[in-house]
Order: structure tokens, then C-alpha cells, then sequence
């Protein structure tokens, strides 16, 4: 087996605050059919490190960014991964990014440095049966890594994959504290990491990596216009052609409603019924003509979910129903728990795993208005379930979803529904648009079982990043 290894800041099953733990915790597996070992470094967060059991320490660092540090080898969770022990870095109470009152640590950039150097160490000198070939860094959380791999003179011994599941965060740090950071001097510039004055992780990594990816197609032609690029698609667009899309993929194992055990299991649209009605009595909803919706989101203006309450008479107006699961934005909370006033509109703030696979396997469409997503996955659980999706015509919900058009419904192959510009208003004429599909039984049906024989699983996107990781192996 050739050797890889991943660099990210979280990782399902051991934390997740969104899409980008699934997609680390899913990679090792789907690459292993294809020759790849593929092993995970993670910050050594405190909830991470204590779930180990038997770690094998296999690499020490007398000053890491502020206090000593181990690495600790373990088998977890299915999967090899790799712990960095630094509790003047990650021993604390909160999330991996934001502190229990909701905002940044204020070291986040020595923390996420820490992750880069250890890793870049790991990747020059190896350890006891691993050497990795190439090094595949995760958002701006692993963008230093190509950096210091770099300096430490492994670039021409171990080749370097930045992909980038969301572009709107870049890692910043003030100029200052580039030597502290252990960044070079010659770094600092237009060319280099320096962007309007500070220090740029995501640029970094975009610029010193050998190949950058995004999550979707899509989302990857975004990236290099203004309106999607945050600043750096003049950057991307320099890439010419070493930056391209690879969609996600979904675990299939997890989220398969025959074998769900969250669920009343089905095979076939016609068993979602027992699971749309068990949801509704769990959420003390009535019962209704139209159809149930649901949304399960990280609650964000990205995200879209203010559009949604606005377009929200479409649907309760036309019989239909809403269950919504999700936390986030203070403001969007309180106003999505006044929305719940409405007998037919139901709200759980928070997130719980099982509930969710419940909410999607009982909806009858499920909506994710993003007004930027660069692959999302629940639109794909909902294809999974029979769930119809509504989406934004942005990124991989444009990937992922034919719309309901004309020529689509003529030739039976549609499976959702999109709409564009994402504005309240057209996300209104879509949820119109819904609740007509609905009162078509046979037209609905079909498009209900379209969407459950789609191939979601990691299988193509695997495929393309062995591909990739070949190409820029040194070996």
C-alpha cells in the first residue's frame, strides 16, 4: 500500500462541527480500494484524547508554539489517525474553533499552526511504518502545511493536495506574528501568503500546495469569480490548471433507509409513509395535504434559512408543513422559534445525529436554499431517502440535483427541484412549484425513486483522488 496522509481539523467519529469531518472520516476507507493508506492528524482536542485507548506515542516536540507536545498513534473509530497531545493548545472546554460563548479562540492561529508543523514533521521524517508520499491538507486549517513542508526541504520528497471545502474562511493572522508562526520572510508577500496586510492560511496553501481542489465542479468554476471567491479568485484563477472539482461522496452504510437503524426502515418511496407519520407525531404536527418539508442545517445566512422564513407562506398557505433542525446564528434561532407559532411549522434547536436521519427519512422534500454551498451532503441523504431535494443553483446542489423542469418530467429523470436567483422570492416560486409536483402522485413517485437509484457513494470521487495523489507523489 502507498502511503498518504490527511491533515484536518476534525473528523467523524471523534468531532464534527460540519461536512468536512464526514468527508475526512470517509476518504481513508474509500481510498484503501484503491492501493492508498490513508492515515488522519488531528489536534489533540480534549474530548478527542480522552476516548483513546492505548496510545502509542511516536513522535515529541519540545516547543510547540508554547508548551511540549506528543503525537499519539492509535487505532480508532475504524481508521489509523494521528493525536497531537498539546494541551496548552487544545485542552479546553468548548468547540474545536469557538470558545462556549460562541467566539474564536484567541490562539486559533498557533493551533491550527501547531496541526501544520506536526504534520509537515510527520511527513518529512516519517515514523515507524509510515513514510507518506504525499501530504492532502484540509481548508485553512492545514493550509500552512505545504509551507513548512516546504521549509523544511520535503517538497521535493513528498508531494502536496489543498482541498477546499469553504472558501469564506481564511485563516488570518496579523503580520506580526509571522515569525512566531515560523513563517519565512520571503513568504510575505502578493505572490506568497500576505493578503491586504495579513497573513493568509487558505492562501497559503492554495499557493505552495502541488494540486488544489474544491468539493463540486461548480463550486470550483465559482471560486474563480468574484462574486464566490472571497479575494482569492484571482489566486484560483492563476492555478490554471492544477485546481479542479471533485464532488463528495455520502456513506452509503450510514445513510441507507433499508438498513437505517434510526429509522423504520424502507426500500421502496411507498415506506416512507409509517416514517412521515411517526415525524409528525414526534413533532405534534397535524395532519396535512401537502407536503411535510425539512431542513437540517447549520442556521447561517449562508445557509439561507433567513430567505427561507420569508418564502415560508408558499408552503403553510398551500397545506404544506415544515420540521426544522438545526443551531447557529443567535438571531435565526430566536426567529425560527417564533416561526414554530404556526401549527403547521415545528423547530428543535440543537443538533442530534439520530434525529436527523428521522427528519430526512419521514420529509417529503427536504430544502437547502444556500446561497453559496460548495458540495453540501444533506441533499444527498434526502436523494438517498426518497426525500425530494429543493436547492439553490450554486455549487454541488447544482451537481447533485436535476431539476423538475419540463424536458426533465417528460423523460422521467428528474430528481428535485432548483431555482435561481437565490432570493425569497424565487425560493417562494419554488416551494409553489413543490407543493404542485406533490399533488401529482405518479409524477411525484417517480422522482421520489429517481433520486433513491442515484450513485452518491465515494466510489467516482475516490477514484479521482488516487489519480491525483499519484500525480503528485515524488515516488
Amino acid at each position: 500500500m502507498r502511503q498518504a496522509l490527511s491533515v484536518t481539523s476534525e473528523c467523524v467519529p471523534f468531532v464534527k462541527t460540519g461536512g468536512l469531518a464526514d468527508v475526512a472520516g470517509a476518504l481513508p476507507h474509500a481510498l484503501a480500494g484503491h492501493g492508498w493508506e490513508l492515515r488522519t492528524i488531528l489536534p489533540g482536542y480534549r474530548q478527542v484524547v480522552a476516548g483513546l485507548k492505548r496510545p502509542k506515542t511516536v513522535m515529541t516536540e519540545a516547543d510547540l508554539f508554547g508548551g511540549p507536545a506528543r503525537l499519539l498513534s492509535v487505532m480508532a473509530g475504524g481508521q489509523s489517525i494521528l493525536v497531537i497531545d498539546a494541551p496548552h493548545l487544545y485542552d479546553r472546554a468548548g468547540g474545536p474553533y469557538l470558545d462556549a460563548s460562541g467566539n474564536d479562540w484567541p490562539d486559533n492561529a498557533e493551533r491550527f499552526a501547531a496541526l501544520c508543523w506536526m504534520a509537515a514533521r510527520l511527513a518529512a521524517e516519517g515514523i515507524p511504518g509510515f513514510t507518506p508520499e504525499v501530504l492532502h491538507v484540509h481548508d485553512w486549517q492545514g493550509g500552512l502545511a505545504p509551507v513548512y513542508l516546504a521549509e523544511m526541504g520535503a517538497r521535493d520528497r513528498v508531494g502536496s493536495i489543498l482541498t477546499i471545502h469553504n472558501i469564506a474562511f481564511h485563516g488570518l493572522a496579523p503580520a506580526a506574528m509571522r515569525e512566531r508562526l515560523r513563517l519565512p520572510a520571503s513568504g510575505f508577500s502578493q505572490e506568497g501568503f500576505e493578503f491586504w496586510g495579513q497573513i493568509n492560511a487558505l492562501k497559503a496553501g492554495i499557493v505552495w500546495a502541488d494540486r488544489v481542489t474544491t468539493v463540486s465542479p461548480t463550486y470550483a468554476a465559482e471560486l474563480r469569480t468574484p462574486e464566490f471567491g472571497w479575494g482569492l479568485d484571482g489566486v484560483l484563477r492563476g492555478r490554471d490548471t492544477g485546481f479542479s472539482g471533485i464532488l463528495n461522496g455520502v456513506d452509503e452504510d450510514s445513510w441507507n433507509p433499508s438498513t437505517d437503524p434510526a429509522i423504520d426502515r424502507f426500500k421502496a418511496p411507498a415506506g416512507k409513509a409509517r416514517a412521515k407519520a411517526r415525524l409528525r407525531k414526534e413533532f405534534g404536527l397535524p395532519k396535512a395535504d401537502g407536503p411535510l418539508a425539512v431542513v437540517v442545517s447549520r442556521l447561517s445566512e449562508q445557509k439561507g434559512l433567513d430567505l427561507l422564513l420569508d418564502a415560508l407562506p408558499a408552503l403553510t398557505d398551500r397545506g404544506g408543513q415544515l420540521v426544522l433542525l438545526g443551531s447557529g446564528d443567535r438571531k435565526l434561532e430566536w426567529e425560527w422559534q417564533r416561526a414554530a407559532q404556526h401549527p403547521n411549522v415545528a423547530v428543535h434547536i440543537g443538533y442530534d445525529e439520530a434525529l436527523s436521519h428521522r427528519i430526512i427519512a419521514g420529509g417529503d422534500a427536504i430544502l437547502v436554499p444556500s446561497r453559496f454551498e460548495p458540495c453540501g451532503l444533506t441533499q444527498m441523504y434526502g436523494l438517498r431517502y426518497g426525500t425530494v431535494p429543493v436547492v439553490a443553483r450554486t455549487g454541488g446542489l447544482a451537481d447533485t440535483v436535476i431539476d423538475a423542469s419540463p424536458v426533465a418530467l417528460r423523460s422521467g429523470v428528474a430528481t428535485g427541484l432548483q431555482f435561481h436567483p437565490v432570493t425569497a422570492h424565487a425560493l417562494a416560486g419554488a416551494l409553489i412549484r413543490l407543493c404542485e409536483l406533490y399533488g401529482q402522485p405518479k409524477v411525484w413517485a417517480q422522482m421520489q425513486k429517481n433520486g433513491m437509484k442515484q450513485n452518491l457513494g465515494w466510489g467516482p470521487a475516490a477514484a479521482d483522488y488516487a489519480t491525483l495523489y499519484a500525480e503528485v507523489s515524488r515516488r
